[in-house]
């Protein structure tokens, strides 16, 4: 389960898509950003699980921005 899940847009235009996110799983902190066509580019460690990961944040991207 993802924890303290934040976003916040890549640009200062905010029409422009792109954002950069961060959160818990599993104890461990990770970041990435999220991409307009819905790729996510890891910044540092990527989960070991990562599909399951990745399905989780399309889920919350589309509940908090796309809502």
């Amino acid at each position: 389960m993802i924890q303290h899940f934040s976003f916040k847009p890549l640009f200062e235009n905010t029409q422009l898509p792109g954002w950069s996110i961060s959160f818990f799983y599993l104890r461990e902190r990770y970041q990435a950003e999220y991409l307009k066509d819905g790729t996510i580019e890891w910044i540092g460690a990527i989960p070991s699980d990562e599909e399951v990961v990745k399905k989780m944040i399309h889920e919350l991207m589309l509940f908090h921005v796309y809502d």
